[in-house]
């Protein structure tokens, strides 16, 4: 038989038998276990053991690998750098371009027949195909540095994906020592140890369970916590949370073979599926608009919606789960997208960019239009020419430069420059100890208005130790040793803590011998296991001596505890029961406590609050967090004073009569230092204008004077300092619930939270958001290490998970994980969120400059000198300068720590500031100044020969070189202008400090001077004389000058109207959502880059304005495509895949006879009862209710400003009575109904109220 490492290769089970036992729940799960002979047996047929684990030899691993599979879930393929051209080559502009220049190419081969033409003509039609190469090439090359730059980017984001799924590690016992390895490292057979707030890897069968909670909502759909245990349901799910306990299983399902990877292959599936789909529809839809029957309002006929991205209605089971599946999946992305108001600095720049586009495409139409009616008056009319087929070049050409005015005017480098900036600041903030999982995160962080962050490990060390003591009725300022404990209080007290603290809890030796001890797993628990060391125990042995598995019921820490229990066995029969927990929660269940020398006193009320005032409150002044250790005996027999006697098992789950009654051992204080660097960092915060709050679950005092040493709590400053109730009591009404006018009153002056829930947390933070209070709205970042933070990172701005400290579910909600848990690293994040929006806007003031200067020359000098002094192929040059060359430049600025020295920018603050527009302005006119000087003067200035009005198929001259060659030194002059934008004066400053930006610029200027002098034909240039370079450069260098000019004139006397983006971000979100309604159908991955989202964005705006008429009737078809999204969803937990009360949407909608039948059947009184009890709140089976169905019209409508009842209520019978017109009638009986219904209800619920408010 063969082996592997000294074991049978084959195992006792085979795959498929292991997917067969996890796919069976609760007690069928049990019972399938108990066909496998158990856990034990399992573990045997697996070749592992429960207490040692695997052996963990290479060989062994390996080989269950290749038998079970690998702990990976293959990504998706990324796209190759072929695909990315091709992406590329589907602009609009460009394609244009290269069919222009194709026609360019093809017509100057052509030689009509034409007598009349001169020798020197048919010289110089010799070089014409050369313009139309240069054409072409130089669309090769952009459309290759687009490739590249976006190969480049999705290869970071990959790097940066694999870099946070490298950052999961997981606990598994190998070799019988606990160990943490990469959660791609695990493999079948494997013993984990999982706890409070861990993301399960894999798939695994309980061996031991203590008090164990799981959130599977992320598999099954449904919120509540399962209870897991042995006996109860013993199978545990990767990709579920852990919510509360502890416990230990056998990895049995990896990767693919998961029940997550089940999942993942199934929606893999559905993707294809639905791509196929949607290529077929499309065709479809094309066919039906050559038909001429596609209806009005989107390109494949349908109305716009907000669910376009809906699934098509599943027909058969299987189907209908994977799509189940897959939108599930699919639409997390998008709702987070919708949770979090899209990134403010992405909106604006949107909006500018689709303002540009339409001025852009003006000037460019305009400029093809006078450039050809110029040409025919002047050849046909004046010269009274006949047509000859040579003129079509003519015409080709003057659209050529109408098209390259368009390409310059577009401002494409704009979302390039954004993500460079995103992504360059991404991978330097990894060096800073922030891994950014959001990109907006990074940007939005630089309008942080406020943080509210955590004390322990955030503000603190996280290095705890145990400095003071009450023992015994002796307060201890240094620790005491065992002898100075009477012997059977010391003995309690060392089980005490070593038993109940989580075993994954340890304090290992240091490195090398000087180090510290290394602290592992809950810090408070490594504090109370160095006491016992201190006092001379080995906290290992009793350990060893009481497994884990010999526990009776574990009582696990949370936030509503605030304490821990453990119960176990006494060896004369009966239970022990230790617990710990903060001192004056731990104090109100103790009803005796250790006198002197070890005597047993009843311990009284008065007794309490004289320890509370005198050790308690004067530890937690000194900044020490104060734990209380007591046990509780159950004996069978006769019962001291302190024990209680029973007969049977005492009722474990009555938590409040166990926990009662316990005898007070000893009261510990615990320092956690605070960092030496956070001090510092507050104060940055407070200068740069950000509100720095404490919250914490700590003591109030404990967390007074961390406050105070941090620089929270400032000397002179009014604050507020509140306990959770007194919070609570503060903000609620008389109902309980949260008033936002009561928190408006409490959180501006609230500096410390203490003794908070995550509950608190959520409220807190949410009132800040939606507070109207400030003038600009508060943009908040929270920190979070707790599974029960999660809700307050999600609705946080910015949400900071601990890297150390967090837990898995903190660090899924969080937008940037510390990988140090260090508060400073947090006022990193804020310098690089600044810094990014200076990046975009130093890159706009640039680009904008270039943009009305090149545009005005071409248009003008069309009008003026009938051709545009600025030819296609170096327009094309200029804007690879200025779209991707600059952006690159500018967009790697580094941070300075002068960004902390102003306050935030706000989310009403404008893109483009009072100084960005005097300095674009002022540029744009010396630069237009000296361009249309050199024009019309020029030629007679530099004594060179004129280049006005020569013909089309004339060679290049030096003149117009000069005007080309000046511009670029002019733009590259300005590109040293544009790294400051608040006016600073000395723009050389800090410019060695990026050498990207000048290795850039020197490039940029070697590869000019190569264009002047041998670019000849293919550019359109003449080489330059060494005077004339000189002129150039002097030109070149007098933006310097003139910007310093510029910068004398004050900008607050320039008024208001010059800045641009002021205002709510919300008034331009709209811009973004206009274009996204067309693409949602669309593969994500195949979007269409910014040319046609310009173009197709102002058309969708243009028929949104003038299909008003259709708007009632599109919102009730989204509402049914809504509808259908919902079903999906619902299939995942509904065995037929539908929500009860809704028909499935099919195709047979549309038919008015269903219709009619479908209506007959609602009508009857019960069909209409049963649709009743269905869409009350409540009412129903995974009903979706009146109310969620009117938010989501009341959405897609775009009216979310009719609040009123009635209103909505009006509103809504209207849609209900627009789809009956447009043959709907049983889903718009349906409609009318339900909402009849809610809104009979709401004001029944009124009256109600108003009658209670009477009484």
């Amino acid at each position: 038989m063969a082996t592997i490492d000294g074991r049978p290769a084959q195992y006792g089970i085979s795959l498929k038998q292991l997917r067969e036992l996890m796919e069976h729940r609760g007690r069928e799960g049990v019972a399938k276990l108990s066909e496998f002979g158990g856990v034990n047996k399992l573990c045997d047929k697996l070749y592992t053991s429960p207490n040692e684990g695997l052996r963990g030899t290479r060989t062994d691993i390996e080989h269950r690998r290749e038998t079970f599979g690998s702990n990976v879930i293959p990504p998706k393929p990324p796209k190759t750098f072929l695909t990315l051209v091709w992406e590329a080559l589907q602009d609009v502009t460009l394609i244009i371009l290269e069919v222009a220049a194709l026609v360019s190419l093809g017509l100057s081969f052509y030689k009509p027949a034409d007598e009349d033409a001169p020798l020197l003509q048919e010289e110089e039609d010799h070089h014409g195909w050369i313009e139309g190469l240069a054409i072409l090439i130089s669309v090769i090359v952009v459309v290759f540095v687009t490739a590249f730059n976006d190969y480049s980017k999705e290869r970071q984001f990959r790097g940066l994906q694999n870099r946070i799924e490298g950052e999961h590690k997981f606990s598994v016992i190998r070799g019988g020592e606990v160990c943490q390895v990469s959660v791609g490292d695990i493999v079948v057979g494997d013993i984990a140890q999982i706890k409070y707030g861990d993301l399960l890897p894999a798939d695994g069968i309980l061996i031991q369970s203590n008090d164990l909670k799981v959130d599977e909502s992320s598999l099954t759909g449904e919120s509540d916590h399962v209870k897991k245990g042995v006996d109860v349901d013993p199978t545990v799910l990767s990709g579920t949370h852990v919510m509360e306990g502890s416990g230990k299983m056998i990895v049995t399902a990896v990767g693919v073979n998961s029940q997550a990877g089940i999942i993942f292959t199934l929606l893999g599936a559905a993707v294809d599926e639905q791509e196929a789909e949607l290529k077929k529809r499309k065709k479809e839809a094309k066919k039906a608009r050559k038909q001429g029957k596609g209806l009005p309002g989107t390109e494949d006929g349908r109305a716009p919606t907000k669910n376009m991205h809906a699934p098509p209605p599943p027909t058969d089971g299987i189907k209908s789960e994977s799509d189940g599946n897959h939108v599930q999946q699919a639409s997390s992305p998008a709702e987070s997208g919708h949770k979090k108001e899209k990134s403010v600095l992405q909106a604006k720049l949107t909006k500018l960019a689709i303002q540009i586009g339409y001025a852009g495409s003006t000037i460019a139409v305009l400029t093809v239009i006078i450039l050809v009616i110029q040409f025919c008056i002047k050849t046909f009319v004046i010269e009274e020419k006949p047509w000859k087929n040579i003129y079509a070049n003519n015409l080709v050409k003057h659209l050529i430069i109408g098209v390259t005015v368009l390409v310059v005017a577009v401002p494409e480098g704009l979302p390039l420059a954004v993500t460079l900036s995103l992504a360059y600041s991404v991978k330097k903030m990894m060096k800073d100890n922030n891994l950014v999982r959001h990109l907006d995160a990074c940007e939005t962080m630089g309008n942080a208005t406020a943080i509210c962050s955590d004390k322990t490990g955030t503000l603190t060390t996280n290095r705890m130790t145990v400095v003071q003591s009450y023992i015994c009725e002796k307060l201890c300022k240094v620790l005491p040793t065992l002898n100075d404990i009477p012997q059977h209080v010391g003995n309690l007290i060392t089980m005490g803590i070593s038993v109940n603290s989580a075993y994954t809890s340890n304090i290992m030796p240091g490195q090398n011998p000087g180090d510290l001890p290394i602290q592992v797993g809950n810090k408070t628990e490594c504090a109370l296991l160095g006491f016992v060391q201190g006092l001379g125990v080995k906290y290992q042995s009793i350990r060893d001596e009481i497994t884990e598995d010999k526990f009776t019921r574990v009582y696990t820490f949370n936030s509503v505890r605030k304490s821990m229990g453990t119960v176990i066995p006494r060896p004369n029969g009966g239970y022990r029961l230790f617990s710990k927990g903060a001192s004056e929660i731990m104090l109100k269940k103790c009803s005796f406590i250790y006198g002197h020398d070890g005597v047993l006193e009843k311990f009284t009320r008065d007794m309490q609050e004289r320890l509370i005032r005198e050790v308690i409150e004067p530890m937690a002044c000194d900044g020490l967090r104060t734990i209380s250790v007591a046990y509780r005996d159950f004996v069978p027999g006769k019962a001291a004073i302190n024990e209680v006697h029973i007969d049977g098992e005492p009722n474990w789950d009555d938590e409040e009569n166990i926990m009662t009654n316990l005898t007070c051992l000893c009261v510990v204080g615990i320092e956690d230092p605070v960092r030496p660097e956070v001090p510092d960092a507050i104060r940055k915060c407070q200068r740069a204008g950000i509100t720095v709050r404490m919250v914490t679950g700590d003591n109030i005092n404990t967390a007074r004077s961390i406050a105070s040493k941090c620089g929270i709590l400032r000397p002179n400053e009014d604050f507020l300092i509140l306990e959770g109730k007194e919070f609570n009591r503060r903000i609620r009404d008389s109902n309980g619930d949260v008033q936002q006018h009561l928190l408006d009153k409490v959180w501006p002056k609230l500096r410390v939270l203490a003794r908070s829930s995550p509950t608190d947390k959520y409220t807190l933070v949410k009132g800040i958001i939606d507070s109207k209070v400030s003038e600009n709205r508060e943009v908040v970042a929270v920190t979070g290490d707790g599974t029960n933070d999660g809700p307050a990172l999600k609705k946080a701005d910015v949400g900071f998970a601990m890297g150390i400290a967090g837990t898995d579910v903190a660090k899924e909600a969080s937008d940037i994980i510390l990988t140090d848990d260090n508060f400073s690293s947090i006022v990193k994040a804020v310098m690089w969120g600044r810094n990014v929006y200076d990046s975009i806007a130093k890159f706009l003031q640039f680009q904008l400059t270039v943009n009305v200067v090149a545009v005005i020359v071409a248009f003008i000098g069309a009008c003026a000198v009938q051709d545009s002094p600025l030819k296609a192929v170096q327009m094309l040059w200029v804007n690879l300068i200025m779209d991707t060359l600059a952006s690159l430049a500018l967009a790697t600025e580094l941070p300075t720590p002068d960004l902390l020295l102003r306050k935030p920018y706000g989310r009403t603050k404008p893109l483009i500031s009072r100084t960005m527009m005097k300095n674009i302005l002022g540029q744009a006119l010396y630069q237009l100044f000296i361009i249309f000087g050199l024009l019309f003067v020029g030629d007679w200035i530099l004594d060179i020969e004129s280049g006005r009005g020569q013909d089309l198929g004339a060679g290049p001259t030096q003149h117009f070189t000069i005007i080309f060659n000046t511009f670029v030194m002019m733009t590259l002059f300005n590109e040293i202008n544009a790294r400051k934008i608040h006016g600073q004066r000395n723009v050389i400053e800090g410019l060695l400090t990026n050498p990207i930006f000048y290795t850039i610029w020197v490039f940029t200027m070697i590869a000019q001077v190569v264009i002047i002098q041998y670019g000849k034909m293919a550019f359109s240039t003449k080489a330059l004389s060494l005077d004339q370079w000189l002129w150039c450069i002097f030109f070149g260098i007098g933006t310097l000058v003139w910007g310093q000019l510029i910068t004398s004139v004050p900008t607050r006397k320039l008024p208001k109207i010059l800045s641009w983006g002021r205002g709510h971000p919300e008034e331009y979100t709209d811009a973004m959502h206009l274009g996204e309604e067309r693409f949602d159908s669309i593969d994500s991955d195949k979007k269409p880059r910014a040319g046609q989202i310009l173009w197709i964005r102002g058309l969708t705006r243009l028929q949104t304005q003038i299909s008003v008429p259709l708007r009632v009737i599109r919102a009730f078809r989204s509402t049914l495509e809504d509808l259908n999204e919902r079903r999906s969803l619902h299939s995942l937990r509904s065995p037929r895949g539908t929500i009860p009360g809704y028909p499935l949407y099919n195709s047979n909608l549309l038919n008015p006879n269903y219709a009619h039948q479908q209506q007959q059947r609602t009508n009857s009184p019960q069909q209409h009862q049963q649709y009743k009890n269905n869409n009350q709140p409540g009412g129903g089976n995974g009903s979706t209710t009146a109310a969620a169905l009117l938010s989501d019209i009341t959405y897609i409508d775009e009216e979310p400003q009719q609040q009123q009842l009635q209103q909505r209520y009006n509103l809504l019978v209207g849609h209900g009575t627009a789809a009956a017109i447009n043959g709907h009638s049983q889903t718009a009986q349906r409609a009318v109904n339900a909402f009849t219904d809610a809104a009979q209800q709401i004001q029944h619920q009124q009256k109600q109220l108003q009658t209670e408010t009477r009484i």
